[in-house]
């Protein structure tokens, strides 16, 4: 598991719990190290270790624990180069969504060894989608319902999501996009601002 993936585990911790919590979890998950570097490659099962400690230490199904994981990756103040990297793929929410087949990509542009898993939008009617994700690993298709939560809010559209389920490496996310400018959607500027 590349170590960004850790680490961003380990930063929605610290960020929303606290560096006590997070000492809690090194403990639980018997961690010989405080932290995770991000250019490293780690053990999947050390991963699982974590998260299993984290909803252990929390008292938070894991479902529920990787949502909140993927909403933070877009929303926090900390993970602003992912939320921009994120809006390069479209004006408008729908244009985002077709743009997630492409995520993959763009995100080794970034970082060249980091492989997400392989993602596909399929269109049911104008506002009805699925997201298949294809991962190893049960869970990725929670982090991309907070993921998509969280883009939603910045678009300021309003979608109904649902984890469909998953089976032997694919879960399906459902998408019922049911206003698209439902609210005024955070700015956005194509030039990152100084200062």
């Amino acid at each position: 598991m590349h170590g960004l993936m850790n680490r961003a585990i380990e930063c929605f911790m610290r960020d929303t719990y606290g560096n006590a919590r997070w000492a809690e979890v090194v403990l639980a998950a018997r961690l010989d190290f405080d932290g995770f570097e991000a250019m490293l490659r780690y053990d999947p099962a050390l991963t699982c270790r974590v998260l299993d400690a984290i909803t252990d230490t929390l008292g938070k199904p894991r479902d529920d624990l990787l949502e909140d994981i993927g909403t933070y990756l877009v929303s926090h103040t900390k993970t602003e180069p992912l939320r921009r990297l994120l809006r390069f793929g479209g004006v408008t929410f729908v244009e985002f969504l077709h743009s997630l087949d492409e995520l993959p990509e763009r995100a080794r542009l970034a970082v060249d060894d980091l492989d997400l898993p392989p993602l596909e939008l399929r269109d049911h009617t104008a506002n009805r989608f699925s997201l298949t994700v294809r991962a190893e690993t049960h869970g990725f298709g929670h982090v991309m319902i907070g993921v998509l939560r969280a883009m939603a809010d910045d678009y300021g559209a309003l979608v109904m999501l649902e984890h469909r389920g998953g089976q032997a490496g694919v879960e399906v996310i459902s998408i019922a996009l049911v206003e698209t400018e439902f609210a005024e959607g955070r700015s956005f500027h194509l030039g990152a601002r100084a200062g």
